[in-house]
């Protein structure tokens, strides 16, 4: 190779000319990017939107529909091309104490506070309205855009199989109350008729033997055995007499029958503070408790099954219980400073005594709450409309 002939090779490029380089490369694939993300995102949002499942609509501030999905139209019974440009109240109807037409935005439809439906903060439940005048509950999520012209966007759901289930589980419960309350009064009415007759019947019995028992004993010259014999079967007469009188009583106070709610009232708290030692005090007026005998039967076994439970669990050492009448209801409180309830004992299964308080309160369309009080013990407020058992 001839060394006189040598390749030129152009100059290299300077520093400033490579990085001038290096920033129009770059800024040619940014704007790549962005005209490549305008021309696929956009359409692959409006896409989902359009294939979507649940109803969605926007409108602006004048409630003017501006988009809908066809899930939307199909839910109204009507077209894309007819909702657009409509208002929404053709659709959907105005939440009470706002005026059709009057530009305030969702508030004219969604209200806060107002039909709220629960299952999130955003949720509302309205009334929406078909092509064909046909009223149905819609349940509406809303979210608010503030680039450019704002407008707001509302994903709405059918929620018609929803309320129907509600209804018949409401029915449900309403029949299961009514079958409680019936057999309460059943059981109630099967305890009086046994009472009366433990007490008319066999009662009358014992008390005739022990007359024959005591002629027994004074005839003359009974022999020492059988005087003997004589006082062990008396003993045991007063106790089956004593026992009897027990039974009854629990079954059906005759207290309640012959003197009212007040001095049966007053029974069930001596043999309370003589069988248990727990003292126990009782604040009630007698005039404030002549109520008919279904309330003042009622209220005798909601006080008793309190008794009882304190009994068994609390360990007090002292009970109060508190009756007395205000604007047509009777305030009932009772407490005790025992150990207290806890939060998951109300809700056993188990826990039957509570549930017959419970029933037994909410069959007088009553309220009841049970709650541990500080620094121990437990509480029960019981509120029951007594206006119409007044006697």
């Amino acid at each position: 190779m001839n060394p006189s002939r040598r390749l030129r090779f152009p100059g290299w490029p300077t520093a400033s000319q490579l990085g001038s380089f290096l920033i129009g490369l770059a800024a040619g694939r940014a704007l790549g990017r962005r005209v490549y993300k305008r021309a696929d995102t956009v359409p692959a949002s409006r896409q989902i939107v359009h294939h979507a499942s649940e109803a969605i609509i926007s409108a602006d501030l004048g409630n003017l529909i501006i988009t809908a999905n066809p899930a939307a139209a199909s839910l109204f019974g009507t077209s894309v091309e007819q909702m657009l440009g409509s208002p929404l109240e053709r659709y959907i109807e105005a939440r009470r104490g706002s005026q059709a037409g009057s530009h305030d935005g969702p508030g004219e439809f969604f209200g806060a506070g107002d039909g709220r439906a629960g299952r999130r903060a955003t949720d509302y439940t309205v009334t929406g309205l078909r092509a064909d005048g046909h009223r149905f509950p819609l349940e509406g999520s809303i979210s608010r855009a503030s680039n450019g012209t704002p407008y707001y966007t509302v994903i709405m759901r059918d929620v018609s199989d929803r309320q129907r289930v509600q209804e018949k589980l409401s029915r449900s419960h309403d029949q299961l109350r009514q079958l409680s309350a019936a057999l309460q009064t059943i059981r109630e009415e099967e305890r009086t008729h046994i009472a009366r007759e433990l007490h008319d019947d066999l009662g009358q019995i014992l008390a005739s033997l022990r007359m024959d028992l005591n002629l027994l004993q004074q005839t003359a010259g009974t022999p020492t055995d059988s005087l003997r014999l004589m006082h062990g079967m008396e003993s045991n007469l007063l106790t089956a007499i004593t026992s009897l009188r027990r039974i009854a009583s629990n079954l059906r106070p005759r207290a309640l029958d012959e003197g009212g709610l007040y001095f049966a009232l007053q029974g069930l708290r001596d043999d309370f503070v003589e069988r248990y030692g727990i003292p126990c005090t009782l604040l009630a007026d007698e005039a404030e408790l002549r109520l008919d005998d279904a309330a003042s039967t009622a209220i005798f076994r909601i006080v008793q099954e309190a008794l009882t439970n304190i009994a068994r669990h609390a360990e007090a050492t002292s009970v109060t219980m508190n009756l007395f009448r205000l604007n047509g209801d009777l305030l009932v409180t009772i407490r005790d400073d025992g150990v207290g309830i806890r939060p998951e004992d109300m809700e056993k299964a188990a826990s039957l005594g509570l549930i017959g308080m419970r029933e037994r309160v909410w069959g007088m369309r009553g309220e009841i709450s049970i709650s541990a009080e500080t620094p121990s013990g437990t509480r029960v407020d019981i509120v029951l409309p007594v206006a119409g058992h007044l006697v």
